[in-house]
């Protein structure tokens, strides 16, 4: 018979005293009190009942590895940084980010909230049984009104009455060791008729896992980084003593179907049989007050940190010299009296025990990911090695779909969703967490395992795009997106005058375009030179940027307007060439007035190859780039037509068959088209053929004494055209093994 919720709370709120709490009042009175709840009163004798003396210490040493391991993680975090209020959101969050605390530490305040309504629930239950004539909604509001009143009026009581209710937690204990046998029994070590091991595994599991209480309200404590660790740890290892024994006394008192069918049996074994009952209310009390006093600080620091909306932004306020949550503390009473007024909770208590678990999970996860990449930043006092946080995170997984399959599959349904909804938002944190390290990690292996020679199977462009400032030459950013679709990388990159800038105001100024490039949508990297002029600016920043094998391939770049610096600039394009890099070079016509890359065109799109010396160098780089094009989303429309130009009449039948072939085997839906010449020029057949195309791919020559008469002519081509892309291709690289041809 498996009891509804497990004994989960939060913690105490500080006495008034200077500084704060300290380990014993701060941490391990509320972390004890919590592990001590009430499936220990009221579920142990069934557990020990259908899997006999050894079967429940099992469990008991299973469960609290996964605890030890959870409570080694806790303090390897809250001794590398202080842990503030908030307790597990601040450390998940100040560790894996923003996202991922906000979709832990959400569920978590309102598991911790509807504990509220639970416990207040279960004493009322219980009082009710020992006076029926009480009516157990009544009950159950008062108390949840009383419990409410006391966390927001006094925290010095609120103290107090832990003391109190630990006092008569530990009465209930002596009085139970000090008892006496139900019936005459022999002790059975094993039991294999009753309830499956590990069904009777997760109806123990909740008892354990308290050791939050301390943590929740670590920001109250006076020095949380030596509190944190020594109560947590001194609280599971007093709880862990008292379950191993526990089972003992009962197995030797009564046997396995007395123990099964008396939920009270503890009280039937004590000296003093009112004793048990004290400490079941003790602990149903001691765990409600914990719960109206974490959930709260949960609150508040969810606020603060900007994780809710700005509109509930009043709720990270503090009052008071101990900056007491108490408009939070007003709100979570609100949820609680709902929920007790809603009545049966049975059906969510599930959930609510994925989210406690779904917060041990990711706070091992945190500590495993931080002790593997040893990160400088991450010097805890007290180490863990990194491979016990890691068996704790399985641990907790694994008992998450023991305890309920389905409940699980909620409880990562709802944190999936609310990190979507936090990482949508675009937080802004001034914190660093550990993702950056992932990344790092990730990129260094990957460098390092990415070698020089050529990948035909997996190419597509890097692309370093010189377009100065983004503003000015937009459409080459554009055409670079385009391009690569979030499939490669993008560098935007400009050369400034040498003594404009010096390179604290030049960081400045990149992370400026970076900002720009986010809030257009463009994810790029973003690199500044400085250089005598803007020529040898780029060369030098195609010889040193990159890192390893990880280099940009490609260099797109605006056409030269300007007559006195194109033969410095069909200069650098040799160099480029040289350095067997691509050069894509985009040519618009302002006076046309538009721009083949914007997002919103009504209308099939149009792209003209001008084929010319078969598929080597220009001619297959040119088909790659066009298929890249119209694998965008934006240029999914378009039509690619290769047209080629022939001299000779009676060469029109043969070339167009082979262009045909051509089209065919290449499987990238391009028409072909083959044009005689007929005594025209190419000039005047190009104006004829592309003046209604979107956008038209020509092959630049090779670079030699004559490039640059070579360039000015494809200029006078091209002048009264649309958009135009001039393309050349490096040496030496097999752009024909690219699509696929042998």
């Amino acid at each position: 018979m498996p009891f509804d919720r497990p004994s989960e709370s939060a913690t105490v709120l500080p006495e008034e005293t200077q500084g704060g709490l300290g380990t014993f009042g701060g941490v391990y009175t509320p972390s004890i009190l919590t592990i001590l709840g009430v499936i220990m009163y009221l579920r142990f004798g069934w557990v020990v009942g259908n899997v006999g003396l050894l079967g429940t210490l099992l469990i008991v040493i299973l469960a609290n590895c996964i605890t030890f391991f959870t409570a080694l993680s806790v303090c390897a975090i809250a001794t590398d940084k202080v842990v503030r209020a908030g307790g597990a959101y601040y450390m998940i969050s100040r560790s894996l980010g923003a996202e991922t605390g906000g979709a832990v530490g959400i569920p978590l305040y309102f598991a911790q909230a509807l504990s509220v309504a639970l416990y207040t629930i279960g004493f009322a239950e219980s009082l009710n049984a020992a006076f029926p004539h009480l009516n157990q909604l009544y009950v159950a509001l008062m108390v949840t009104s009383l419990v409410g009143i006391l966390a927001f009026t006094s925290a010095s009581i609120a103290i107090k009455a832990q003391y109190f209710i630990m006092a008569a937690i530990v009465l209930s204990l002596v009085s139970f060791y000090f008892g006496h046998p139900v019936e005459e029994t022999h002790i059975e070590l094993w039991v294999n008729n009753k309830a499956p091991f590990w069904t009777v595994f997760s109806v123990f599991f909740p008892a354990v896992t308290g050791i939050m209480a301390g943590v929740n309200m670590s920001g109250d404590l006076r020095d949380p980084i030596k509190s944190l660790p020594s109560g947590t740890l001194w609280a599971v290892g007093t709880g862990f003593v008292i379950y191993m024994t526990l089972p003992v006394f009962m197995a030797m008192r009564a046997d396995s179907i007395t123990l099964i069918a008396e939920p009270l049996i503890m009280q039937q074994m004590a000296v003093w049989g009112p004793s048990i009952l004290l400490g079941v209310w003790g602990a149903t009390l001691s765990s409600a007050i914990g719960s109206i006093l974490g959930a709260p600080r949960i609150l508040q620091a969810l606020a603060r940190d900007g994780i809710l909306p700005k509109w509930m932004s009043f709720l990270g306020q503090g009052s008071g010299p101990q900056d007491e949550p108490k408009i939070g503390t007003l709100v979570t009473l609100v949820v609680a009296i709902t929920a007790v007024c809603i009545g049966d909770l049975n059906l969510i208590a599930p959930v609510l025990t994925m989210f406690f678990l779904t917060t041990y999970l990711v706070l091992n996860m945190s500590a495993a990911i931080e002790g593997f990449l040893q990160s400088p930043s991450f010097r805890p006092s007290f180490k863990v090695h990194w491979a016990f946080s890691l068996a704790g995170a399985i641990g907790c997984l694994i008992v998450m779909f023991l305890i309920d399959a389905v409940a699980t599959v909620v409880a990562a349904i709802v944190v999936i969703g609310i990190y979507f909804w936090v990482r949508q938002r675009e937080l802004i944190v001034t914190w660093g967490d550990v993702r950056r390290g992932i990344w790092m990690a990730l990129l260094r292996t990957a460098i390092l395992q990415t070698d020089h020679t050529d990948d035909t199977k997996n190419w597509r462009p890097q692309l370093l795009v010189l377009s100065g400032a983004p503003t000015k030459r937009w459409t080459l950013i554009q055409l670079a997106e385009a391009l690569t679709h979030n499939r490669g990388l993008i560098t935007v990159s400009s050369v400034l005058p040498i003594g404009s800038r010096d390179m604290a105001k030049q960081a400045i100024l990149e992370k400026r375009i970076r900002n720009y490039l986010q809030r257009r949508g463009v994810q790029a990297l973003v690199r500044l030179v400085t250089a005598p002029d803007p020529f040898d600016g780029a060369e030098r920043l195609v010889e040193t940027y990159g890192l390893g094998s990880i280099v940009p391939d490609t260099v797109l770049l605006g056409d030269s307007q300007q007559s006195s610096h194109r033969d410095r600039y069909c200069q650098m394009i040799a160099n480029l060439h040289r350095a067997q890099r691509n050069v894509v070079i985009l040519r618009e016509n302002t006076k046309l007035d538009q721009n083949p890359f914007v997002e919103s065109r009504h209308r099939p799109c149009y792209i003209d190859i001008w084929w010319s010396g078969g598929m080597q160098g220009n001619g297959s780089l040119m088909l790659i780039l066009a298929y890249l094009l119209r694998s965008n989303p934006n240029w999914q429309d378009a039509e690619i037509c290769l047209k080629l130009v022939v001299t000779d009449e009676t060469g029109v039948q043969a070339a167009q068959a082979n262009l045909d072939n051509l089209a065919k085997h290449l499987r990238i839906g391009a028409l072909s088209e083959v044009i005689l010449a007929d005594g025209r020029t190419f000039a005047t057949i190009l104006k004829k053929s592309s003046m209604g195309a979107d956008l038209i791919f020509l092959g630049m020559a090779s670079p030699g004494e004559m490039f640059m008469q070579s360039y000015e002519k494809l200029q006078n081509w091209t002048e009264n055209l649309p958009t135009s892309i001039f393309v050349l291709a490096a040496p030496g690289f097999d752009f024909e093994e690219v699509l696929g041809e042998n």
